[in-house]
Parts: C-alpha cells; structure tokens; sequence
C-alpha cells in the first residue's frame, strides 16, 4: 500500500485475525512501507495487548478493526488506508456506486460512504458497524477506505480493485460520459460472482 500511494507517512493500519481470542494489528505511529516485527502486535478481541510493548501500542484505528471482527465471522484480514481517488469520492460525498467495470461490479458491488467520523473514537466503529454487515468495502467520510477478507491478500486486492475503479470513474466523469453497463448485464454479472463463488459480501 506505501510503494502504491495508498498510504503515506504513518497513515493507514492492517490486521489479521489469527483466532477466535485474538489477531495481529500494526502499531500506531509507524510507516508500513518499513514495518518490522516488533511493529506487529497481538491483542485479544476485545483489546488487550497480549504481550505489552511500552515501546509500540496499538493502531489508533484498533476499535474499528474489532468491530468488523465482531459484526462477521467470516472476516480474517482487514486494511484500511487512505488511496486518493478513492478517498477523493468519499471527500466529495460521491458513493462509487455506478455498474463501470465488470471486475467491480463482481468483486466491489456498490461501495458506499460511511457518516464522518473522528478518527480513533468509538464513532469510527459505529459509523461502518452497518455497513460492513452488508459490503467488503466501505468509503469513510472524508477519510479514507477500509476493506475486508477472508485473508490479507482477499482484503488487499479488494483495496486495489477499490482505487483502481475510483481512478477510472474520475476519468470517465472528466471525459464527460460513463457509459454504464445496463441493468441486464450487471444482473448477469452478479449471477456469475455466485456461479464462481466468490467469498465476501457486496451491495447490489
């Protein structure tokens, strides 16, 4: 995510869940184009270090993390970060909601925008709680993106469908038209991402 642009400086924050009791979550306050093990933490699910650092804590977006784990079973891996266009869309208000691309229709469905929340309080966690019950990406509010999976690289490739979609419809909308897929063809779109079985949930 650092070597693409998706996060600078310290932003953004990555976990696993490695069990039912606990998962892994990058620390604050460190890039992650230069993490190193130390910088990986596990905590229980409701929190608590499982081996205390006093050099490294949690990410500060921990609470947002452990409520995606509480509301699915089915979620292993989560990252969050800050891709511009993406986090342009979410800016601007514009949910990323149109049938563009086949391979976003069938791995995104639509992405919508969760309320504003300040970051690190427990409205970040209740304002994607609905939300992620229903889709494995969600925009945050003048934020940024979070992603879902049934592992890392589920979660991660998600993310770059996610920015890579948002780059092509700031495009489209600067050429001046969005030629949509129809209605028929996105249905059928729909009914293929169920014929392959693909994991995760999307908004339709």
């Amino acid at each position: 995510m650092w070597i693409r642009g998706y996060i600078a400086a310290n932003d953004g924050n990555i976990s696993v869940r490695i069990s039912d009791e606990s998962l892994l979550i990058t620390a604050a306050g460190v890039s992650k184009g230069f993490l190193e093990p130390e910088m990986i933490l596990q905590i229980t699910i409701d929190g608590k270090l499982v081996h205390p650092n006093s050099k490294y804590h949690p990410s500060s977006e921990t609470k947002m993390h452990l409520e995606a784990y509480k509301q699915r079973n089915d979620i292993k891996a989560i990252v969050h970060a800050h891709p511009p266009y993406a986090t342009s869309f979410a800016s601007s208000g514009i949910p990323l909601d149109k049938p563009l691309l086949p391979e976003s229709v069938m791995t995104l469905g639509k992405v919508m925008i969760a309320d504003f929340a300040i970051p690190s309080t427990d409205e970040v966690p209740n304002s994607i709680s609905d939300l992620i019950k229903r889709s494995d990406v969600v925009l945050l509010s003048n934020h940024g993106a979070m992603a879902v999976g049934e592992d890392l690289f589920s979660a991660y490739n998600k993310m770059e469908v996610l920015e890579h979609s948002a780059h092509i419809t700031f495009n489209a909308m600067q050429l001046g038209k969005m030629n949509l897929i129809p209605e028929e063809k996105k249905k059928i779109l729909i009914d293929l991402r169920k014929k392959f079985n693909f994991s995760g949930r999307i908004i339709e």
